[in-house]
């Protein structure tokens, strides 16, 4: 790894954004936290705004992001119990990036 003699910083990846890219690029997780900026969401909303995710898979991701601190998950007590999904301020802040990408992927990804 090269070494930036000004700074006597190494001039590669940061180790921060490459654990940042490793969680929001797995699959379906940015599809989550697009349809999670439109708001707060259930479950079976989230499952219809990410059509062909398994619901096994959607609430694995979430359980992920969660534990990420990026989505907060707020239950309903009733019968039944309802649960909303919502991202938590560390979350909300990736949607300028998000939003970046959405413009870069309709510019550059063509159907």
């Amino acid at each position: 790894m090269e070494v930036d003699s000004a700074q006597e910083q190494p001039t590669g990846v940061c180790p921060h954004f490459h654990a940042a890219i490793e969680l929001i690029g797995k699959r379906w997780t940015g599809a989550i936290l697009s349809a999670l900026i439109e708001g707060p969401q259930r479950f079976g909303e989230l499952a219809g705004a990410v059509p062909g995710m398994s619901d096994r898979l959607l609430s694995r991701r979430l359980r992920e992001l969660e534990s990420e601190g990026l989505v907060g998950r707020q239950v309903e007590a009733g019968s039944p119990v309802r649960v909303t999904y919502s991202l938590t301020e560390a979350g909300a802040e990736l949607g300028p990036a998000i939003s970046e990408l959405k413009s870069w992927a309709k510019r550059w990804r063509a159907e």
